[in-house]
């Protein structure tokens, strides 16, 4: 049967926690294959409000099996904090509706101290980090000195590792001027933390792959966006992790041919949290008025996002990179009133017309929008579930963007509220 990846097509905050879940309901897995708690989705659900961060979005539909995969680095401490906080609304985890992969990387609290360091030190020229930890986590990974979950069942094995870890990061700490870590209370703060941890962890890999022999439908859940991939996007200024699809068999542990249809979630104007190029940003009115319909602000930092009009050249970048075959587009009833609607569709250095987001962290600062201008409807599209619904400005709107980013529109999102949806094309059923 067909599997769907789910995955971000601009700078994150496209609004994939509303799509997953509204999908989870065709799926029996949500597989969550990248990233850290520095992703955060929002769901709506009857008036109700959920912000995740770690867990997968299918969490609040019952009967489905939720897996947060080996691509992602975990924090115990804040996924235990998850799953209380989700508690107290009504939906209750266990080892048998959430398995972690047992050779997922952790991320421990000296990974949040030399984040949030090393931005302090980098001044006006920081990424913009949540200071979480993530990228020291991967780091660490790629370094082979990672403390992983099926680490904490093996005293001797976890005694060595961190003496290694710790070589390494008592000397950055040092370089920043800062105390060494305390061995005895971290290890001290890992064996409490265990024995809440272990029963959730599982070899997803294998799980999945005899999911995949009984023909179970397997929804795989990305975080951030296509432009904030470490290869893809705008270097520096990007998370650790690889954002696009291909990154969903990796970091799930099963074959690239399991992911199936990939759906590419992006909002129907452009967002972006922290530093880092943003050639359509709006600076003025219009933009601080799309941040406060579209309420702006990050679900795990609370801090305002940048609001632009919609890029059609990096999103059809993003769908070239990452095989998006079909986009999500939501928030469409943020722009409802707006006189007027732009769309970037190339960019302009100097003399030259670009039609693609260059590399170069220089170029990429340097190129200005070129906009084709569309006019606005004064009609409320919110909570439209078909076609008919619309106005006839707002259907162009959507049609042009189909035309520029070269992927038609499979799923278009009217608000918040998970019901909310038109459906065009249904991507398990591809």
């Amino acid at each position: 049967m067909a599997n769907v990846t789910v995955v971000g097509a601009q700078w994150g905050d496209e609004g994939k926690g509303k799509i997953v879940d509204w999908l989870s309901e065709r799926a029996e897995i949500v597989v969550r294959f990248q990233g850290g708690h520095n992703a955060g989705h929002t769901l709506v659900i009857d008036g109700q409000v959920y912000k995740l961060s770690l867990l997968p979005s299918g969490v609040v539909r019952p009967g489905k099996l939720s897996i947060i995969g080996n691509g992602v680095v975990v924090d115990p401490w804040a996924l235990m904090a998850e799953i209380e906080k989700i508690r107290v609304k009504g939906v209750t985890i266990t080892p048998d509706t959430l398995k972690v992969a047992e050779n997922a990387v952790l991320i421990l609290p000296l990974h949040g101290e030399i984040d949030r360091l090393r931005e302090e030190a980098r001044g006006a020229e920081k990424i913009g980090t949540t200071g979480r930890g993530i990228g020291p986590a991967y780091e660490d990974k790629t370094a082979r000195r990672a403390i992983r979950v099926c680490d904490l069942a093996d005293g001797p094995t976890i005694e060595a590792k961190l003496d290694e870890l710790l070589l390494h990061h008592n000397a950055l700490r040092r370089g920043l001027g800062h105390p060494e870590i305390d061995r005895k209370a971290l290890r001290a703060a890992l064996a409490e933390i265990a024995p809440k941890i272990l029963p959730f962890a599982d070899p997803v890999w294998d799980r999945l792959n005899e999911a995949r022999r009984a023909g179970t439908r397997i929804l795989f859940e990305g975080a951030q966006g296509a432009m904030l991939d470490v290869d893809h996007g705008t270097y520096p200024y990007v998370t650790s992790s690889n954002t696009v699809a291909a990154q969903a068999a990796v970091g799930a542990g099963v074959g690239p041919g399991a992911t199936g249809f990939v759906l590419g979630i992006t909002k129907a104007y452009t967002t972006r949290v922290g530093s880092g190029p943003f050639p359509t940003e709006l600076t003025d009115e219009t933009g601080r008025l799309l941040g406060e319909r579209g309420q702006e602000f990050g679900v795990v930092t609370g801090r305002p996002r940048r609001c632009g009009w919609f890029d059609a050249v990096m999103v059809r970048q993003a769908i070239r990179v990452g095989g998006i075959r079909g986009i999500a587009l939501t928030k469409l009833d943020v722009l409802d009133g707006f006189a007027e609607i732009k769309i970037s569709t190339a960019y302009r250095r100097g003399s030259e017309t670009l039609h693609r987001f260059p590399a170069s962290t220089a170029a990429q600062a340097a190129v200005e929008p070129v906009y084709e201008i569309f006019p606005g409807w004064q009609e409320s599209t919110r909570g439209a579930r078909s076609w008919a619904d619309l106005p006839a400005a707002a259907i162009k709107y959507v049609a042009r963007i189909q035309e520029l980013i070269d992927a038609p529109v499979s799923l278009l999102s009217t608000s918040p509220e998970r019901a909310d949806i038109i459906l065009v094309r249904d991507p398990f059923a591809d």
